[in-house]
């Protein structure tokens, strides 16, 4: 028997903290209109190392998206039923943030971030989601924050809308496009550790692991077509005017049409 395509699933309407859940949801799609960052890049990046300051900065924007989801906490508890609950990122461990009551241990949701230079040259999200599915409560969410510099090189970080899907979904999806949907030759099989379950510590072996990956491919989220979507509405994002995708294109190869960019300047001066 063919093995069923897995379907999303959301927590139940009653569980008690099903609001919470869809209020913070909700606050994640709309990031940027409240994401605030005290960074401010002065000096311009090099163009040969625009590559890896993204990448270094990335650890610092996914430490503002937590503080604007705390800052902006009365959105999603107008009642002030959860006063004593925060966000909290834990160290090498899944899922990265958890909202809790860090005195009581009491955990009602995660969220696995990842955060994604716009400018990187991959053109496509590059990070490894690798954990097996019953690691995931069913309220765990998986979220994706693109982000670059208002300047392109310099300024402040500013972001756009992230993808947001569940935690669950996600690592069932990339272990059904794997062994179903990518048509590759060799063993398929993806082999699961036992006895995981949700928020587990991080001594805990919980990723999946395939039987034949010589490229090391397996956990690249962003090849198994569920982001591509997210990923182009991304790239049509502008900034100074000018299309994200058109920036990527300049620095790798130094090439944006000359006419363009004095149409923008004409039009911002």
């Amino acid at each position: 028997m063919s093995e069923k395509e897995p379907q999303l699933r959301e927590p139940s309407k009653e569980w008690p903290h099903y609001e919470l859940w869809m209020r913070t949801r909700n606050l994640l799609k709309e990031l940027p209109t409240y994401f605030k960052s005290t960074l401010n890049i002065t000096s311009a990046v090099n163009v040969t190392e625009i590559y890896a300051f993204g990448t270094a900065l990335s650890y610092t924007i996914e430490e503002e998206v937590v503080n604007t989801l705390n800052k902006e906490k009365e959105l999603l508890d107008p009642d002030g039923k959860y006063c004593e609950y925060s966000f909290t990122r834990q160290a090498q461990s899944f899922p990265d943030v958890l909202f809790l009551n860090s005195e009581k241990g009491d955990i009602i949701m995660g969220i696995e971030l990842k955060s994604w230079y716009l400018l990187a040259k991959e053109g496509e999200p590059s990070f490894r989601y690798k954990v097996t599915p019953s690691a995931c409560a069913l309220q765990d969410l998986l979220v994706v924050v693109p982000w670059a510099l208002s300047n392109v090189v310099t300024g402040n970080p500013i972001v756009f809308e992230p993808f947001v899907i569940s935690a669950r979904y996600a690592a069932e999806y990339r272990n059904y496009w794997w062994k179903h949907l990518r048509k590759a030759e060799g063993n398929t099989d993806i082999s699961s550790p036992d006895g995981v379950s949700s928020y587990p510590s991080s001594r805990e072996r919980i990723d999946d692991e395939p039987a034949y990956d010589p490229g090391r491919n397996f956990g690249r989220l962003a090849r198994t077509e569920i982001m591509d979507k997210w990923v182009k509405r991304c790239k049509k994002e502008k900034l100074l005017g000018i299309e994200i995708e058109k920036w990527i294109e300049f620095f790798k190869t130094g090439k944006i049409r000359h006419k363009e960019i004095c149409e923008k300047r004409l039009k911002s001066s």
